[in-house]
Formats: structure tokens, sequence, C-alpha cells
């Protein structure tokens, strides 16, 4: 199988591939949580996903950074490399839940 070239490794492909990456908690996936921040690609196919936790004492960001580095090697060929940034500003809040994740939690 080959990989993607680097120049189609875009935002929407990582977002996409990132929404199988679930919260064991809440049970919805990252993305519609609001826990990722922003994604870059590179032109030489490295991935940056920037994100945050529920809270700052959450003991999940070792799991999440390789259940993302996992999905996202399995997902998107031609990778040539996965850097998970944990940031705490701006601080989550349950206003940043997107409106397909307010509906799995039976609130939209």
């Amino acid at each position: 199988m080959t990989g993607l070239p680097a120049a189609f490794i875009s935002e929407d492909l990582v977002n996409a591939a990132l929404q199988a990456v679930i919260d064991p908690e809440l049970g919805i996936n990252i993305v519609d949580l609001g826990l990722v921040y922003g994604v870059e690609t590179d032109p030489a196919g490295h991935v940056t996903v920037t994100m945050t936790l529920t809270t700052p004492g959450c003991p999940l960001h070792a799991s999440f950074a390789e259940e993302i580095e996992a999905v996202l090697w399995q997902s998107i060929p031609g990778l040539s490399g996965v850097t998970v940034e944990l940031v705490w500003d701006p601080r989550w809040s349950p206003m940043m839940i997107s409106a397909a994740g307010m509906a799995q939690l039976g609130l939209g």
C-alpha cells in the first residue's frame, strides 16, 4: 500500500480520523468533546495535534496521546510523524462541546 502524498494530509482528514478516539468517561470522541484545539500538518507529512483535557488532574493524557498516535498512523498512510501537545489555555469548558457531541450526551 502506498501512502498519501504529504500535501493531501489535511486538517479535515486528521480530524475525521481523530473521531475514532473516544473519551472513556463521557463516551464521545475527543473532537466533538472539544478537546482538540488545533491540527497542523507540514509538507513532510508530520502532524501536530494540540489538545487539552477536561480537567488538569485528568489522568488520561498519556493514554489519549498513545491512542491518537495509533489512530493517525493506522488511518493516514504517508505520515512521517505525530506530535501531541497538551495545553491548558484556553481552559476547556462544556461550551466547547459540538452540537453533535451535545446530541450524543442527550443535551441537544
